[in-house]
C-alpha cells in the first residue's frame, strides 16, 4: 500500500529538481526519497555535492546515489562524450541540442519508480519544464503521460504511484520565482554543462538559468566565469 506522505524526487543537483523537492513538501509529501545519478556527465562531482546538500536542506528520509555509466558507454551526447563540444547558448533554437542524452529520463524514471515502489511512495517528482521539452523529447508532457501508463501497468496491483512534473508548463523564470518564494537554497545547486566551478555562464543551461534570475530581479548566488545579460 502506497503512502501519500512519501515521494521520490529525481535530484539532479540543479535548480529545477531542488525546487521540485521543496514543492513536493508544500504538497504534503513530508518524507522525501532523493535519487541522484552520476552517468559520466562533465560536472558529475559538483552535481553530486549539490544533490547531497539538497538532501540535508529538505531533511530527506533517504538519499540514493546510483552510477549509471551505461549512458556514457552509449554516448551521443556532449555531456558524456569528450569528442563532442558543449555548445554556446542558443536560447531561440528549436533544434534538439547536442547535450541531449538519448532517452535519459526513461532510464532515470525507471529507477525512480523501482525506488518508490520499494519504499511505498505515492509519487515520483521530476523537475522538467516547458523550455526543456522544446529541445528534449523526453521532457514532453506526452512522454510523462505515456510513462504514467507504464507505471500503472508495470507495478503491483496495490501500488499507486503518481508521476508528477509540477513545472512541465512553466518557464525557467516561473521556477526561479517559485523557488525564491519557497526559500530554495539555490547557492547549493548547479546547472552548468561544462565546468565544476565556476560555472561558464555561456552554455545553454547557464543561459536559461541566468536569464531566469535576471528576469525576476535576483542575483544568481553561484559563481560564474562570465555573467552575460540574457534577459530582454
Amino acid at each position: 500500500m502506497t503512502d501519500d506522505t512519501r515521494a521520490v524526487v529525481l535530484a539532479s543537483g540543479g535548480m529545477d529538481s531542488a525546487t521540485a523537492a521543496y514543492e513536493a513538501q508544500t504538497r504534503g509529501y513530508d518524507h522525501l526519497y532523493l535519487l541522484h545519478t552520476s552517468y559520466g556527465q562533465n560536472t558529475e562531482d559538483r552535481e553530486y555535492e549539490c544533490a547531497s546538500a539538497l538532501a540535508d536542506h529538505v531533511d530527506a528520509a533517504d538519499f540514493l546515489h546510483v552510477e549509471t555509466g551505461h549512458l556514457t558507454q552509449i554516448g551521443a551526447s556532449s555531456l558524456t562524450d569528450d569528442s563532442m563540444e558543449v555548445a554556446d547558448a542558443d536560447t531561440d533554437s528549436d533544434e534538439i541540442p547536442a547535450s541531449y542524452v538519448p532517452f535519459r529520463n526513461a532510464n532515470l524514471l525507471s529507477m525512480a519508480v523501482s525506488y518508490a515502489e520499494a519504499n511505498d511512495c505515492g509519487a515520483v517528482f521530476i523537475g522538467a519544464h516547458s523550455e526543456d521539452f522544446s529541445g528534449y523529447p523526453d521532457c514532453r508532457p506526452a512522454f510523462f503521460d505515456a510513462f504514467q501508463g507504464v507505471i500503472d501497468a508495470g507495478t503491483k496491483p496495490d501500488t499507486d504511484i503518481d508521476l508528477v512534473a509540477p513545472f512541465v508548463e512553466w518557464s525557467k523564470t516561473d521556477i526561479a520565482e517559485r523557488g525564491v518564494e519557497l526559500g530554495v537554497s539555490y547557492e547549493d545547486t548547479w546547472s552548468c554543462y561544462r565546468d565544476d566551478e565556476p560555472a561558464c555562464g555561456t552554455c545553454d543551461a547557464c543561459a536559461f538559468r541566468l536569464e531566469a534570475f535576471q528576469r525576476i530581479g535576483e542575483r544568481d548566488p553561484i559563481e560564474y566565469a562570465e555573467r552575460p545579460t540574457y534577459a530582454e
